[in-house]
């Protein structure tokens, strides 16, 4: 192994540029799925046991949804495509991809609460 080859690989507690960014997108990306799925559940009791009680996951959930899921998903994606190297390199590949997956999961779920509200 060349003095080249070790310093390819980064730390695994070192956050550079694109795991900073692959990490923020996917927080996105859950937490417009997280709202979303509570958005699709909205009106049928939960703990209240009120079904008229709209939380404020079921009256913006879904729009925080379809704003977050697409914007950490082009995030997510634009990590993947300027990665150079691969997974475990320190580049966020891996968590640009987790982040495209978070940021579609969060879309679906938000279009399937909107049609369910509609």
């Amino acid at each position: 192994m060349s003095v080249s080859t070790l310093q390819l690989a980064a730390d695994v507690y070192t956050m550079s540029a694109g795991r900073i960014g692959a990490s923020l997108a996917a927080v996105l990306g859950l937490a417009g799925a997280v709202l979303a799925w509570f958005a699709g559940r909205g009106g049928r009791g939960g703990r209240s046991g009120r079904s008229g009680d709209a939380s404020w996951a079921g009256r913006h959930g879904v729009l925080v949804a379809l704003i977050a899921g697409p914007l950490g998903f082009l995030v997510g994606g634009l990590v993947v495509v300027t990665a150079e190297g691969g997974l475990g390199t320190g580049n966020g590949l891996g968590g640009g991809v987790v982040a495209m997956v978070f940021g579609l999961l969060s879309t679906a779920l938000g279009l399937r609460a909107r049609s369910r509200a509609a």
